[in-house]
């Protein structure tokens, strides 16, 4: 049902070089871009992430609210993304753990724009 999620981003050039590592350590690269936007997926047909300057040209800012969620296949691999989003610099919102009950496993994090991520894994 989700084609893609467009966040925006204050520095391309910085985005693009922490979602190439972080989307690129599962799997993931980019499929579309110019000057103004890249777009990464694991294919080009499943859903993407694309960060993008805003074409009003006003300074981009993080939704209240918002949050992009990253479906992991396991639990060790929510570990692996989160722990990699740190290391390229991403504030922790919350280190990976069971939440509300033993079947959902999530950590969450910012990214340098300070938009909301997290990775899961439900099983």
């Amino acid at each position: 049902m989700i084609g893609y999620v467009t966040l925006g981003t204050n520095d391309i050039d910085r985005a693009a070089k922490f979602f190439d590592e972080l989307l690129g350590s599962i799997g993931a690269s980019r499929f579309m871009e110019d000057d103004r936007f890249i777009a990464w997926a694991v294919t080009p047909g499943a859903p993407s992430v694309c960060v993008i300057k805003p074409f009003d040209e006003k300074p981009a800012t993080v939704g209240n609210g918002v949050m992009v969620a990253l479906a992991m296949d396991s639990r060790e691999k929510v570990d692996a993304l989160y722990n990699k989003a740190i290391e390229l610099g991403a504030q922790d919102e919350g280190a990976p753990g069971p939440r509300g009950s033993d079947n959902f496993y999530a950590g969450y994090f910012r990214d340098p724009d300070g938009n909301k991520f997290n990775a899961f894994f439900m099983g």
